[in-house]
């Protein structure tokens, strides 16, 4: 019998939370790994759904891409997607918080408060893996700059997943942005694998070889 592919489902990228039309809220991720892993999934026979904030990168060969932009974007797209997913890699780095108040026109400097209201976004993570199926594997990404470790678990548990991927970020040479990474694979019963410092395309290639045993196709 022949066994279907797996349904993978990646998050990758910044999101940008608008002030108004010119300017926004975001962060320094370049989505390099999430590219990488949308990637290796694909070699590796996966069928692979990537949804992306806004990078400058080149879209992988044989992946389904979906652009969005802000945290309730990538929220709308995830939340479409997940239920038909056998895996899901949410390694965007998605805003925390988004302005409680767009203007429609930029806002002149002369005009323009210097007090910001924010509103909490959606926390695309925890939502979506409070349904999993019992078949489904969920794995997040831990961005720290301390206690990686110590914050990665934490984040494990709260958010119910199967599997946390931490690494440190704001240090030269890897994290955001950088062509490397040295990252951590924590089980939630209580596995433990170092994997790097190495090219992102590579440690995206050991992370897809390590899940593909866990997943269980029905």
């Amino acid at each position: 019998m022949k066994t279907r592919p797996i349904r993978c489902l990646v998050t990758a990228g910044p999101t940008r939370e608008h002030l108004d039309p010119v300017r926004f809220l975001s962060n320094p991720s370049s989505g390099k790994m999430g590219y990488a892993l949308a990637t290796a999934a694909a070699a590796a026979g996966w069928k692979v759904d990537l949804v992306s904030g806004p990078v400058a990168l080149t879209p992988p060969k044989g992946v389904k891409i979906h652009k969005v932009i802000s945290a309730t974007e990538m929220f709308q797209a995830v939340n479409k997607l997940f239920d038909s997913c056998d895996v899901l890699f949410m390694c965007a780095a998605v805003s925390d918080f988004t302005p409680k108040k767009v203007f429609t026109h930029k806002v002149k400097k002369d005009n323009a408060a210097l007090t910001v209201e924010f509103l909490p976004t959606v926390d695309i993570l925890k939502t979506v893996a409070s349904r999993k199926r019992s078949n489904q594997l969920v794995v997040g990404f831990a961005a720290e700059t301390k206690n990686v470790e110590a914050y990665a678990r934490r984040k494990l548990r709260e958010k119910s997943l199967n599997f946390i991927i931490a690494n440190q970020v704001g240090c030269a040479g890897s994290g955001f942005e950088a062509d490397n990474n040295a990252v951590i694979l924590i089980g939630h019963n209580g596995g433990r694998a170092t994997l790097g410092p190495a090219p992102k395309t590579k440690l995206a290639r050991q992370l897809i070889a390590q899940l593909k045993s866990k997943i269980n196709l029905v």
